[in-house]
């Protein structure tokens, strides 16, 4: 994988940190961990990444929602 697959892979981590929720940090780390490790089969790395995006954008919502 290039740096640009790479970033791509670790977007749902970094979105989970501007959440700053506990809570998201961690399947979010683990959704770009497997989306990397499966970016040979995109098919199924295209499923882990979509999963993290998910929880990073409602642990997101709820923060600015609570702010």
């Amino acid at each position: 994988m290039d740096a640009l697959q790479l970033s791509i892979a670790a977007l749902p981590f970094l979105l989970s940190l501007a959440s700053r929720s506990g809570k998201a940090i961690g399947p979010c780390l683990l959704a770009s961990i497997v989306t990397a490790l499966l970016g040979a089969e995109p098919h199924r790395a295209v499923v882990a990444w979509c999963v993290g995006v998910l929880i990073a954008a409602v642990a997101l919502r709820e923060r600015l929602r609570a702010a």
